[in-house]
């Protein structure tokens, strides 16, 4: 099973807001295992048990018990993560909440629910509820209080109406609930069946729109590569790239030598592979065609160069295949963008 992950985003946002709490990054980043220099694209993907971690160092530095609630209240979720950048950009709640479910593994992914968003819509005696569906909010009950934080606190900033009506944990009360009550001004009830919200109805239809539409379809582009590469990452595919890129240039890129670096055989990867549905010899050519493509189009290399570093010995073998695969020459695309 794979580690669940967090956007560095998230992270980094996590401890600059601890930092003008008083505490010092350096410190929460060594107690949770955390290379700051991870956390430069916030795009990369942080160990969720070191984001829990560096949740529970910042509460422990800055002395709140209500840390996970107070992070989320300060700090919108646009600020951090581009699956908040998308919700502020829908239409309306109902996309926003739609969106959340198509994207929120960008900000957090945990474990597989067979497919099954985290957050889910359930009707229940007349009411519409939101339900965090995860057992991990079980263990880690900061997950499920400062997701629902967020939504409360976000959209409060441009609605002028509520749109939580009653919050539920699974949780036991704590010793002191009056942050509960006040962050989330509706009722609050603990020791419940669920983790949910319920929510005001026709909320679905209310407009949020807080950037031009064309950013929705940028925003989202940009997420469905990141989705892409997360998943690919979890892959043989996906580790038979990763282990060819840094030799591709050399021109020796056996299934035996990848298989070793992979520390499998060269059958077991082979099996592996078809049962993706692709073979080493697929997943090397669509490489190349990618890598080329990517140098010629950036004009980065010439064609002869391109060759070289694609694993070519000879260039005219190398157009050859290009063509094969695309259908156009390398020079073909060159002189597209010249």
């Amino acid at each position: 099973m794979r580690e669940p992950t967090v956007s560095a985003g998230i992270v980094s946002g996590l401890a600059a807001y601890a930092a003008s709490r008083g505490a010092q990054p350096a410190k929460l980043y060594e107690a949770a295992g955390i290379d700051p220099d991870l956390l430069e694209d916030a795009d990369n993907r942080v160990a969720f048990t070191a984001y829990k971690q560096l949740m529970r160092s910042a509460a422990a530095a800055c002395a709140d018990p209500d840390f996970a609630l107070h992070f989320a209240e300060a700090v919108d979720m646009s600020e951090v993560s581009i699956v908040g950048l998308i919700m502020n950009a829908s239409a309306t709640m109902g996309e926003a909440f739609r969106q959340m479910q198509r994207y929120g593994r960008l900000a957090i992914e945990l474990e597989e629910t067979g497919g099954t968003p985290r957050h889910q819509l359930v009707h229940k005696s007349g009411a519409l509820w939101m339900v965090d569906t995860h057992p991990e909010a079980d263990e880690f009950p900061e997950l499920c209080e400062s997701a629902f934080a967020r939504l409360v606190c976000g959209p409060r900033r441009f609605l002028n109406r509520p749109h939580i009506l009653e919050v539920h944990f699974r949780r036991a009360a704590p010793a002191d609930r009056r942050e509960y009550d006040r962050i989330f001004g509706c009722l609050v009830k603990f020791s419940c069946d669920w983790n949910a919200m319920r929510l005001a109805p026709g909320m679905a239809d209310w407009p949020v729109a807080l950037q031009p539409h064309y950013v929705f379809g940028v925003l989202t582009d940009r997420a469905d590569t990141l989705l892409h590469e997360m998943e690919t990452a979890r892959t043989t595919r996906g580790e038979v790239e990763a282990a060819i890129l840094p030799v591709l240039h050399t021109g020796e890129v056996s299934a035996h030598r990848i298989a070793a670096m992979l520390g499998v055989s060269r059958q077991t990867l082979f099996r592996r592979l078809k049962s993706e549905g692709t073979s080493f010899k697929a997943v090397l050519d669509a490489l190349r065609c990618r890598m080329a493509t990517d140098y010629l189009r950036g004009r980065k290399a010439s064609v002869n160069e391109t060759a070289y570093l694609v694993g070519f010995s000879d260039p005219p073998a190398f157009s050859r295949a290009y063509k094969r695969w695309t259908g156009q020459s390398p020079r073909d695309i060159r002189n597209t963008l010249r």
